[in-house]
């Protein structure tokens, strides 16, 4: 018999449901929803349909804060965007993730290239480079690979995704500084799924996905397949691509293997993309006269393995590897930039409980190579890291109404040397529907060469890092948060989240141009420094709901010249959602999405401005639906308001990007569950 508890995580936008499904292939997730079901026994109950038939629903487990608690029990906030959120914005964006975290409250897509569309996530206005990517509790799109990994992740085979925000270094390592994104991937249920999604845009893009998973006794498979193309695509008809003309292929195959105490997972998944984006006439195959032009052919290939194994004393040993393999080769003109990442990560944990006590162990260990390919003098920017880190994290009551949770971590870097992240967070319940959360930590990040300053120019005129002259950026970070649940009248619900975040970075990296005219990274302010507020609002009233989030985001500068706000973070966001839904049967979302003004790099402001959006959705048969979108249907587009870029149509120089350059773009489809 199933058993639903119902959850809400802050910022969710519908409730979230836990099954326990008792069975011997699945022990570990058993185990964990009997361990929730202990905490929420007030909410324990059947779900029925109309027909009082039992419902069973899907198991949705939290797996970035590696505990046993419910979202109401964890001391860390954690943001989930579950299966229903995905699928709303597979509709509207099926080839990539650019959508599913840009509209989400305190995340902000930057986009780094005004021909070829590469971007970065910043969360509560840091840099991209201070938030972990990672797919399955596993970092593989960061260094060489990172300006270009929203553009090749498409969310078919995606379960959820998980948001923490604000220091979590002592679990995930370097880099989580802002944050971190955790895209959790599907497993094979005990039924079939053969599912496909076949979209069509106005913008000449198409997007074909297959999912296929299966499970027979002791073993399961999946396999997740894409490809995605688009025309070259200038609807500001200056010559330029705001859409570059791509090419994609994606394979990724899973296999399962269960014992009565074990589960093994390995997969492998391999990308394979052609971009072009620059000047119209030159991508139409006009080559006679000088053109600029960005030319990108990129191949990943990645290897993942899981093993998780229940020890006789009741803890839980999980080892993790993966490999990655990134070559990318760049043409911009009479300049190119290539070259060849291979990475790897591993990871030895401990899980288990104490009494009160869950608590968390481990070691881990990465490596990092870059061999740059056709190497100019004075611009070699081969290297080789590797860091070894150890951490522990307990969590335990400190009296009825009081959760602490703790831990700490040191790692050791080849060329910065060790630096320790210690970490709490506290959880007071004082009512049932009520919760307050404070938490706090440390980080670091390692200089590195792969940063969106030096994307946005290519890498060209870029001089090589000089590790004796730096020092690793460090963090301290502070967030409290209180989540309040109202039950109105007739059936209307409020549920209220507000976060207030602070985050200070020391001795930022920055790349700045020297006296020849070439770019340096230099540490030249002493720190910069984000502090602001979430607030997040779901109201539900039968087949409606209205979803408000609004972010003030203000991040300066520090240093002997004083202090300034830091370029391209609008300090205001409001993000607003009027969903009426009839179950298995119509969605219709109306979207409104503001964006303040923006400081730019030449020190002058950009403009406010609104995108405003239309979806709908139609199941015509129990496994099928048509879809269409209508995105940015007011055509809000930078080059509406000002010129992309000065000079000529060969050799643009190109201004800050502050606002979408694509515009108004309907896109339809369908999608098909066998």
């Amino acid at each position: 018999m199933a058993q639903r508890i119902l959850t809400q995580s802050p910022g969710n936008r519908s409730d979230r449901a836990i099954v326990c499904l008792p069975s011997s292939l699945l022990w570990r997730s058993y185990f964990l929803c009997i361990a929730l079901s202990g905490l929420n026994l007030p909410q324990i109950g059947l779900a029925q349909d109309q027909s009082g038939e039992e419902e069973i629903l899907e198991e949705i487990i939290v797996t970035s804060t590696r505990g046993l608690r419910s979202f109401e029990e964890q001391p860390t906030r954690v943001e989930v965007l579950g299966t229903e959120e995905i699928n709303e914005k597979a509709n509207m964006k099926p080839g990539d993730i650019r959508m599913l975290l840009n509209e989400s409250t305190g995340i902000h897509v930057q986009q780094t290239s005004a021909t070829s569309f590469n971007s970065s996530i910043r969360i509560q206005g840091l840099d991209g480079k201070y938030t972990q990517l990672l797919r399955d509790g596993m970092p593989l799109y960061g260094g060489f690979s990172g300006g270009l990994s929203l553009l090749q992740i498409a969310p078919l085979d995606l379960q959820q995704v998980e948001v923490i925000k604000g220091a979590n270094s002592t679990l995930y390592g370097e880099g989580a500084i802002a944050g971190l994104v955790n895209l959790i991937t599907k497993n094979p249920g005990r039924d079939p799924e053969r599912s496909l999604l076949l979209n069509a845009t106005s913008a000449n893009g198409l997007d074909a996905s297959g999912y296929f998973s299966g499970r027979t006794e002791g073993f399961g498979t999946t396999l997740f397949t894409s490809y995605n193309r688009g025309d070259a695509y200038d609807p500001a008809d200056n010559g330029l691509s705001a859409i570059p003309e791509f090419e994609r292929w994606t394979f990724n195959p899973r296999l399962f293997v269960d014992g009565a105490d074990s589960e093994l997972r390995m997969g492998v998944s391999a990308v394979v993309e052609n971009r072009l984006g620059g000047d119209m006439q030159y991508i139409d195959g006009h080559r006679e006269g000088p053109a600029y032009f960005e030319d990108s052919a990129t191949e990943r290939l990645t290897t993942e393995l899981e093993y998780r194994s229940r020890l006789p004393s009741g803890n839980e040993l999980v080892l993790r590897n993966s490999i990655n393999h990134f070559q990318r080769d760049l043409d911009v003109g009479d300049f190119q930039f290539s070259g060849t990442q291979l990475s790897s990560f591993s990871e030895a944990h401990l899980l288990g409980a104490f009494g009160a006590i869950d608590w968390v162990a481990g070691l881990n260990f990465w490596t990092e190579d870059f061999n740059q390919g056709g190497v100019a003098p004075e611009f070699e920017h081969d290297y080789n890291s590797h860091t070894v880190g150890a951490f522990a994290q307990g969590t335990f009551p400190l009296a009825e109404r009081l959760t602490l949770e703790s831990g700490l971590r040191v790692d050791h870097t080849s060329d910065y040397g060790s630096f320790i992240l210690p970490r709490v967070s506290l959880l007071y319940t004082p009512a049932v529907n009520t919760t307050l959360r404070i938490g706090g930590g440390m980080g670091y990040k390692k200089p590195t060469l792969f940063t969106e300053e030096a994307e946005m120019h290519q890498y060209r005129g870029v001089l090589p890092l000089e590790p004796e002259q730096l020092d690793a950026e460090q963090s301290v970070g502070l967030n409290v948060d209180v989540n309040r649940m109202f039950d109105l009248r007739d059936g209307l619900t409020l549920n209220l989240n507000l976060l207030l975040f602070y985050t200070r970075v020391n001795d930022p990296l920055q790349l700045v141009p020297d006296e020849t005219g070439l770019f340096a990274f230099r540490q030249l302010d002493d720190y910069v420094d984000t502090r602001g507020t979430e607030i997040n609002a779901v109201w539900s009233w039968e087949n409606l709901k209205l979803f408000l989030g609004y972010t003030h985001a203000d991040v300066r500068e520090h240093g002997s010249g004083g202090v300034v706000d830091y370029p391209l973070v609008p300090k205001d966001r409001l993000n607003t959602v009027l969903v009426y839904e009839r179950e298995d049967d119509l969605r219709i979302g109306l979207e409104a999405y503001y964006y303040g003004p923006q400081k730019l790099n030449d020190g002058s402001r950009s403009r406010d401005y609104w995108i405003v959006g239309l979806m709908m959705e139609k199941v015509l048969w129990d496994d099928f639906s048509l879809f269409l979108n209508f995105e940015n249907f007011s055509d809000t587009r930078q080059t509406r308001y000002d010129p992309i870029y000065t000079g000529s149509l060969a050799n643009p120089i190109f201004g800050d990007i502050y606002a979408p350059l694509d515009g108004f773009v309907i896109n339809g489809g369908f999608k098909l569950r066998l």
